[in-house]
């Protein structure tokens, strides 16, 4: 089945906070379906109130990309993610995932437990999502978007996740077309591709500042597009063709240059 495109934007909070409401009224004028903030404690105001401030603002549809489990309870995710797709009316998409590179630093700084190895973090995962369908009730379907790569996250998102992204660096195209062949024998769900990178320029919070824009066109990586819109939207339907990907996430530096895009090929 062909799903049909839709477009995301990561919207951290960079400016005051009036500078950052404009640039979010903008981003819902301009077609996207989906207005995404990061999970980096302390350093960004909590998600759950700026999702729900955009929710309030605008008729986007919001997310966490994504949260990352080890920073609070299974419980205590779950209960903010029924909250926000109760107060949303139902627009809000839980994103999680067991982490980032670093993530283990950021606990010890904050007091907390260390992370737990790559399976108990997996369960963790497992139950804030039973505990998420328990809040929710037979009435409510919260989304789930996970961030996977190994099999063992691949399995457990094709088990519960409703769109699943895949951390991909720099890998090539030929290994990323592998990779979602084998996931699709797996299950059938939304796929998502996170392009932190376009020309040179690259997305605060959704890879490293010194990421190598010139190694990854030359490994003719998934994490970067084109700045043209037009060479842009037309790379966007070949993944489409080629893979699967249908929910394409840019960062928020590039909603406005991407508009035409988003026009021209959302809902398509």
């Amino acid at each position: 089945m062909t799903r049909p495109f839709r477009f995301g934007v990561v919207a951290p909070l960079r400016t005051d906070v009036p500078t950052w409401r404009d640039r979010v009224r903008r981003i819902a004028d301009s077609g996207y379906s989906t207005l995404l903030v990061p999970d980096f404690p302390q350093m960004q105001p909590a998600p759950g109130p700026m999702l729900a401030t955009v929710a309030a603002m605008t008729d986007l549809r919001v997310g966490t990309w994504v949260y990352a489990s080890p920073f609070r309870p299974a419980w205590l995710t779950a209960w903010e993610a029924h909250s926000l797709s109760l107060l949303t009316d139902g627009r809000f998409e839980m994103g999680i995932g067991t982490g980032r590179p670093g993530i283990e630093d950021e606990l010890r700084d904050k007091g907390m437990p260390v992370v737990p190895p790559p399976n108990e973090r997996l369960a963790q995962i497992r139950e804030t999502v039973e505990r998420l369908r328990d809040l929710d009730g037979p009435d409510r379907h919260t989304p789930v978007a996970m961030a996977v790569i190994g099999p063992k996250a691949q399995a457990l998102a094709a088990e519960v996740a409703d769109t699943v992204t895949f951390p991909l660096g720099d890998r090539p195209r030929s290994e990323v077309a592998r990779l979602v062949r084998d996931f699709r024998a797996l299950g059938d769900v939304e796929l998502s591709l996170a392009v932190p990178v376009i020309g040179d320029t690259v997305a605060p919070h959704m890879a490293p500042p010194d990421t190598d824009t010139a190694a990854l066109r030359e490994a003719d990586a998934m994490t970067v597009l084109p700045d043209d819109p037009a060479a842009a939207a037309e790379e966007i339907q070949r993944r489409r063709e080629e893979i699967g990907f249908s929910y394409f996430v840019f960062g928020a530096d590039f909603a406005e240059r991407f508009a035409p895009v988003v026009a021209e090929l959302a809902g398509r």
